[in-house]
């Protein structure tokens, strides 16, 4: 029996359509008189993209159509390039890059992710993706990508441990609210998704991390300093963080700093910053019960919290 072929002459094959959007692309990064053309025929690519990765009419793509797909995508440098010019693109095919990225980053052959392999040996498209967050146009699209990056751990791994994770200490004081909010999610998730990693890059780089993150925690941003407080709560009490948690409540700063904290005009900041605290008041009770020394001034301090929220204290 004759095989038919996998593309009528009506459709385009995976490389052509690779090579169409590739050369479109080119002419809109010359943004010259062909650039109004050129932006129809993106949108007509990226359309024929999803159609492969996606299906249609409740119809699964064809697994070899889309191992070919992907393959172009790579060889060709086009996933890097749709990322790098994604502000060229029109507001429907942003989010077609989008589910495009995010479908083919899910992919799998086996337990292999090759997308995930392919951005490990072309980091850079991550801290595109990361840089995005300075372009408006262009942030939350990029905040999704980078979402469905951290899903896997040596992407999240690159990031952690790179010298651009510190520029989401910027990102999360944006003024704009919906893009400080956006990257934050993505920080909050960068640094409870992976617990056993998250663990060694926090013991690695303690000193600078909490340093910058001391900074959040006096935010004159209340949804920022919130936020911050609420998640060094969740990074203390996790069981993985418990070496991060002792040398964290150990400095008398910290305890000066959950006082200051406790005199907030805010209740919810006084009941973030009361639950920071007991971790200490915990933790220096199980010393005391080991005949160790329970210093006066942390039982002060707890009795001083419960007053102020209005709780009865735990001592």
């Amino acid at each position: 029996m004759k095989k038919m072929p996998l593309f009528s002459k009506s459709h385009k094959n995976p490389a052509e359509i690779v090579k169409i959007l590739k050369d479109n692309m080119a002419i809109l990064e010359k943004q010259d008189k062909k650039t109004e053309k050129a932006s129809e025929e993106v949108s007509k690519s990226l359309q024929a993209m999803k159609e492969i990765l996606c299906g249609t009419n409740d119809k699964e793509p064809p697994t070899e159509t889309v191992a070919q797909l992907a393959q172009e995508l790579y060889n060709s440098g086009l996933l890097v390039t749709l990322i790098a010019d994604l502000q060229l693109i029109d507001f429907e095919g942003k989010k077609d890059v989008t589910q495009i990225f995010n479908n083919i980053l899910r992919r799998q052959i086996g337990t292999r992710s090759p997308t995930v392999e392919y951005i490990s040996a072309h980091p850079h498209i991550l801290f595109m993706l990361l840089k995005g967050y300075e372009a408006p146009q262009i942030a939350l699209r990029c905040g999704i990508m980078l979402r469905e990056c951290i899903r896997h751990e040596p992407l999240a791994k690159i990031i952690l441990f790179s010298n651009q994770f510190r520029d989401f200490f910027k990102y999360v004081e944006l003024s704009t609210f919906d893009i400080a909010s956006d990257a934050f999610a993505t920080f909050k998730d960068l640094l409870t998704r992976h617990k056993v990693l998250v663990a060694d890059f926090l013991e690695q780089n303690y000193d600078t991390i909490f340093e910058d993150y001391e900074k959040l925690l006096q935010s004159e941003n209340y949804v920022t300093k919130r936020q911050s407080l609420k998640l060094l709560g969740e990074l203390i009490l996790d069981r993985h963080n418990f070496a991060i948690m002792t040398k964290y409540v150990s400095k008398p700063e910290n305890l000066k700093l959950m006082m200051n904290l406790l005199r907030d005009k805010s209740p919810n900041i006084q009941f973030e910053a009361f639950h920071v605290f007991k971790v200490k008041g915990t933790l220096q009770k199980q010393c005391c019960s080991s005949h160790q020394f329970f210093p006066l001034a942390v039982l002060g301090f707890e009795l001083r919290a419960s007053h102020l929220l209005g709780r009865p204290s735990t001592t």
